[in-house]
């Protein structure tokens, strides 16, 4: 759970985008759009074959030997 502790001294515009930040390097609004909506298993299986069939595809156009 993401949260701040704001100065009394510190301007809120910039405890705002502390807060932003923190959220995002967590994945926290990643994470709540991914599961907004139910999503069936299979396909999830099939959005990570997919993803892993691109990024060996990505690979192979490099030149790199797959290990």
């Amino acid at each position: 759970m993401a949260h701040i502790i704001v100065d009394d001294n510190e301007i809120l515009e910039k405890a705002i985008k502390r807060f932003k930040r923190m959220v995002e390097k967590e994945g926290i609004i990643r994470e709540y759009k991914k599961r907004e909506y139910f999503e069936k298993p299979s396909t999830i299986l099939n959005r990570k074959k997919k993803a892993f069939r691109r990024k060996l595809m990505k690979k192979s156009r490099r030149g790199r030997p797959d290990y």
